[in-house]
């Protein structure tokens, strides 16, 4: 392997960011109980929230640092930490098998969501935020070409990641057979297809793909798909957002299997 090569990978792993930013994300962080190695908040900070940050901290021996707001601007990843920055383990993310298993426990049909090729952070955390409270029992995601949980990506779900499995494959195909083995039916977000997404049964266990915000799901990706759906259009722009189309399909699996 090239030392360019080697670099790029290292890049690659960097991504697994190891701070969250601003203080929905961080209260979400402290009440989930994971592991935080420190604490960063603006010297002389006391409105609102800071307090039940400070004293959920103190409660669980969370080491506090307060510095001048500068020093925070400078750390910032999102230029938006509220005058607050949590320095955490990298983000653990689990294995497809922990989703199934969640499913099983709670004894519901499995509520699966998988992205093809997300790049945008600020998608990814929308994604995971909504997916989060519709109920979906995991998120899977690529390891490559794709966007990784990071402080954006935390900070935009407004702390549904420190509540949503997420696994990081290295094949989303193989990943899908996989899943197909599993006795779980996969259904695939494309506009070249005759079905609506509110014409398709969804009572089933089902994995929702949701393709990348400029191209779509990839061809063998959409191949492997069960079915695909689509989402009406009645406007001359012929897209939506990728967090935008998950949500419609999200939801209606959830108005589906509320009935």
């Amino acid at each position: 392997m090239s030392k360019n090569k080697v670099k790029e990978n290292n890049r690659e792993e960097a991504t697994f960011n190891d701070q969250v930013e601003g203080r929905n994300s961080v209260l979400e962080l402290l009440e989930s109980g994971k592991d935080i190695n420190k604490l960063y908040i603006s010297d002389g900070e006391k409105h609102g929230s800071i307090h039940k940050i400070i004293a959920l901290a103190k409660e669980r021996k969370v080491v506090i640092n307060k510095v001048d707001k500068y020093k925070l601007d400078k750390m910032s990843q999102t230029e938006n930490h509220q005058g607050v920055i949590a320095i955490v383990p990298p983000y653990e993310y689990c294995d497809v098998d922990d989703i199934l298993e969640l499913a099983k426990s709670k004894n519901e049909k499995a509520f699966i969501l998988i992205l093809d090729g997300i790049e945008d952070p600020h998608n990814l955390g929308s994604i995971i935020r909504t997916a989060e409270t519709a109920g979906v029992h995991g998120i899977i995601i690529p390891k490559r070409r794709a966007a990784a949980v990071n402080s954006t990506v935390s900070k935009v779900s407004a702390g549904a990641v420190e509540h949503m499995k997420i696994a990081r494959v290295n094949n989303i195909n193989e990943t899908i057979k996989y899943l197909k083995e599993n006795d779980i039916w996969v259904c695939g977000t494309d506009m070249n297809t005759d079905t609506y997404y509110y014409e398709q049964d969804y009572k089933m266990p089902i994995a929702i793909v949701i393709g990348s915000e400029g191209f779509g799901m990839s061809r063998l990706v959409k191949e492997n798909c069960d079915f695909l759906v689509k989402i009406p259009m009645k406007g001359k722009i012929t897209s939506l957002n990728a967090s935008v189309s998950a949500g419609i399909v999200m939801y209606e699996v959830v108005k589906q299997r509320e009935k």
